[in-house]
């Protein structure tokens, strides 16, 4: 495994792989990896000669108030877990060669970013979109691998992808979840114990919502009430919000008709999760 700080030497190493006929998957992390992310790696193993992986915590992600200073940062941890599973790549970039003094430059995200995540935290999108595209020009790949636990961020990147025309092809992997149903995250470290117990309300409410449309109950109103009851009886600490929205566009729906989403931010004490689940009448 080769560790790559300079992103002059990433770009050439990999566009030296490329040459030679080797397919790269790319998998862009913030660090603090758990199995989720090794996941995606191995997806990338699978699929693509070489795996790529990134770490870097991004602050334009982060808002004034968030938890970018105490995000938690564990490289040595890290490497180890990406060496063990065999990664080829770990691209370690500082934050002076992504953001040199002045940087004024940043990707306007598209419409589907401005719902849910893009009204609670503001300019957390365009954060996002401007590091991902930064990484695949500094970090060339065939395909770069994302989890579906982050739903929208998936939905800004793809779109951002088709619409800049980026030769590059996104794959979504499915949420790996802890055996309790907990989806993993990165910030699931910050839990305490009897707060990591009512975060499993976020997977209740979802899966009953899937119950619901599966016994052929299509008003998303019965849906959405009944899954905020299962989070207030958790307890949860504060919904964001829980909503059953269009698979595509992401849009608040009234009836399910097809294809939906349910999405959940939620709180507990000073930690935020999301999660979702995809619902299907067919």
């Amino acid at each position: 495994m080769r560790v790559v700080h300079s992103p002059h030497e990433i770009y050439s190493q990999l566009t030296h792989e490329r040459s030679t006929g080797r397919s790269v998957g790319l998998v862009p992390t913030m660090g603090a990896l758990h199995a989720g992310h090794l996941s995606l790696v191995e997806q990338a193993k699978r699929d693509c000669d070489i795996a790529v992986a990134t770490i870097f915590v991004n602050p334009t992600q982060f808002g004034p108030h968030e938890d970018f200073s105490k995000y938690p940062r564990t490289l040595d941890c890290d490497l180890e877990l990406l060496r063990k599973i065999n990664c080829d790549y770990v691209f370690v970039p500082s934050s002076e060669q992504i953001y040199a003094p002045g940087h004024s430059t940043f990707i306007d995200p598209p419409a589907v970013s401005r719902l849910w995540e893009g009204e609670i935290r503001p300019g957390h999108f365009r954060g996002v979109a401007t590091i991902v595209f930064k990484l695949f020009m500094m970090a060339p790949a065939h395909v770069a691998f994302f989890g579906r636990k982050d739903y929208q961020q998936v939905a800004v990147i793809r779109t951002m992808v088709e619409e800049l025309n980026l030769p590059i092809r996104i794959e979504i992997c499915d949420t790996i979840r802890e055996a309790d149903g907990l989806a993993m995250s990165s910030r699931n470290r910050y839990l305490s114990t009897t707060e990591r117990t009512r975060a499993l309300g976020l997977w209740r409410a979802l899966q009953h919502a899937r119950e619901l449309v599966e016994q052929n109950v299509v008003d998303v109103a019965k849906i959405e009430a009944a899954m905020a009851e299962i989070l207030h009886t958790a307890p949860i600490d504060a919904i964001d919000y829980a909503r059953i929205v269009d698979a595509l566009t992401l849009e608040p729906l009234e009836q399910i008709d097809d294809v939906a989403v349910a999405i959940i931010a939620a709180r507990l004490g000073t930690t935020r999760l999301i999660d979702n689940l995809t619902l299907s009448r067919r």
